[in-house]
């Protein structure tokens, strides 16, 4: 009997226009250019203008996909997008985004994993794939997360970002696709990277806001620790599962959070600068939208062969980790 597996069709990715620069940010909150390239290697990022929100960026970097892809929008069976920072509690924003490009058969819905939202967006697409429950889907990781950024706190400010990517699966028959995926997460270490308010536990108020509960709270040097082993182990996990050892990977595309924690992480396994895609410098931390956003400027700029062996892996909030195997 043939293999079903879920192949990446097409890609797309969207940034709002604005740019803001470290010397930008010198102007506005105490820190520095060099401070901030040493720490994260972050150069510049795009910020959303006040009055945008999230679907339409998803929109935008669907459609891309789709074309992509060479599907039709009314053809796709799932929607699903991965964010923190969704155009409104209710509904989700996967419901927005079918209207908008005109998937009306298609079952959406909005799934929270932190920065590790799209690896896990993708597992779960792949599940509904390879079981035949779903031919086509659509996976979009998306965030606005300079709405939820406190522009004193040095911290965060300065390494959080806006964009959105997003990928077209389908199943097929065949080796191309998704080998392996490995998910995980500790509720432990929750408080690691947070933002408090605004939900049922500390709903809405004028005290909730007056106490700066509704922007994201990190503990960094902590979590960068664990995030390098994390991210290690899951990698390793992904590739083992697939019965392959890391010098068969060609590209590691990994979430950029932080330039050391790649580093770090390639280091290990003894991957080679080349075989490290990096666009934080020009991007900053745009949590899960960062790998889809990563892979289409991969996917564009033609560097992927086929029969190419990709990497994914992703930490963040929860605490959550994760990693997904794919042969292009």
């Amino acid at each position: 009997m043939a293999t079903i597996r879920s192949r990446i069709r097409g890609t797309g990715r969207a940034l709002p226009e604005q740019i803001l620069t470290n010397f930008d940010l010198e102007k506005i909150v105490d820190t520095s250019d060099e401070w901030i390239t040493t720490r994260t290697g972050i150069k510049e990022r795009h910020i959303s203008e006040a009055d945008e929100y999230l679907s339409p960026f998803c929109a935008q970097a669907s459609k891309q996909a789709l074309e992509a892809a060479g599907i039709e929008a009314k053809d796709l069976d799932l929607i699903i997008i991965a964010t923190v920072t969704p155009d409104q509690p209710i509904p989700a924003t996967a419901c927005f985004v079918q209207d908008l490009i005109g998937a009306g058969r298609a079952a959406c819905f909005d799934m929270q994993a932190g920065c590790s939202g799209f690896i896990y967006g993708l597992s779960i697409a792949d599940n509904f794939l390879r079981t035949g429950t779903a031919r086509h889907a659509l996976i979009i990781g998306g965030e606005l997360l300079s709405k939820y950024v406190d522009w004193k706190d040095r911290a965060t400010c300065v390494i959080f970002a806006d964009g959105v990517g997003a990928v077209v699966l389908s199943a097929e028959e065949g080796e191309r696709g998704i080998l392996s995926s490995a998910l995980h997460a500790d509720g432990s270490m929750s408080d690691f990277i947070t933002c408090p308010g605004g939900g049922s536990k500390i709903p809405v108020s004028h005290e909730m806001i007056d106490n700066n509960l509704h922007t994201i709270k990190m503990r960094g040097n902590e979590t960068f620790k664990i995030a390098v082993r994390s991210l290690e182990a899951v990698c390793r996990e992904a590739i083992e599962r697939a019965g392959m050892t890391p010098h068969d990977v060609r590209w590691f595309v990994p979430h950029q959070a932080n330039v050391r924690i790649i580093s770090a992480v390639a280091g290990r396994l003894g991957w080679p600068e080349e075989t490290i895609y990096l666009n934080i410098a020009r991007i900053g931390n745009t949590s899960s939208a960062s790998i889809p956003i990563a892979l289409d400027e991969l996917v564009r700029a033609g560097k992927i062969k086929e029969k190419d062996i990709l990497l994914f892996a992703a930490f963040g909030a929860g605490l959550t980790w994760g990693s997904c195997l794919v042969r292009w």
